[in-house]
């Protein structure tokens, strides 16, 4: 199976680490033009100075604007909305600010971003749109209540976006990973942790971030034409037990 992206744009937020430079990286390889964001230019300065790199926050208005300006004079055909933020918090102990920031950047955001590319993907009747969801947007877990709204959230967006824009053959999904090998995962969990959990995933292992690229792959790519408004899970099995 050959999977080809030559003069295709593919936009990939969240690029500088895990799952998201993993798919930029393998967009590029497939022939693509990658437009990469991240949050910093320190970070950017580390990646392939074959994308197209934008800084962006997205939790200061003034560089969104800026951004969805530079999208809405630019022509998208593929779309990977993988930027988030995460806090693990006891709900009697969420700040406001925590709330908001995460739903801005995990939900909001997506939103924008489909908003504006959308109009010239109707316009050339092509596009594919991938939102990288979580396994914790299709099941609950303590203390992940802002996070878990959040991907909920885009499995709503999804849903009703795929099929507003399906007669224009735009295809949206979402991609919904499971614990995967990231240096965010390492960080945050730790060997011991992470040992632990892997025990508890029906494979016994976690995933690699390759194993979340190759489906975001095949999902915007041509051997993809009649998939829309779906959430894949890969996850090893671990929601099923």
């Amino acid at each position: 199976m050959n999977i080809n992206f030559d003069n295709k744009n593919v936009l990939v937020t969240g690029a500088t680490r895990g799952i998201g430079n993993k798919i930029a990286n393998d967009m590029l390889s497939a022939g693509a033009n990658v437009i990469a964001t991240g949050t910093s230019d320190e970070s950017l300065h580390l990646l392939n100075d074959k994308f197209n790199k934008i800084c962006v926050d997205f939790l200061n208005p003034n560089s969104v604007k800026k951004f969805i300006d530079f999208l809405s004079d630019t022509q998208i055909d593929i779309c990977i909305n993988n930027a988030g933020i995460n806090k693990i918090s006891p709900i009697v102990d969420i700040d406001q600010n925590d709330w908001s920031n995460i739903i801005e950047v995990n939900l909001t955001t997506p939103f924008k971003i489909i908003k504006t590319i959308s109009r010239n993907m109707i316009k050339n009747n092509y596009g594919r749109i991938i939102n990288i969801s979580s396994i914790w947007g299709t099941i609950g877990k303590e203390q992940r209540v802002c996070y878990s709204s959040s991907k909920f959230g885009i499995m709503g967006l999804t849903l009703s976006a795929a099929a507003e824009l399906a007669k224009y053959n735009v295809l949206i999904n979402s991609v919904s990973p499971g614990f995967t090998l990231t240096d965010l995962t390492r960080n945050v969990l730790g060997e011991v942790e992470m040992n632990r959990i892997s025990k508890t995933i029906p494979m016994r292992r976690m995933a690699e971030p390759s194993e979340i690229s190759n489906v975001v792959m095949f999902m915007c790519s041509n051997f993809n034409s009649y998939i829309s408004g779906q959430n894949i899970i890969v996850d090893g099995g671990f929601t099923n037990v």
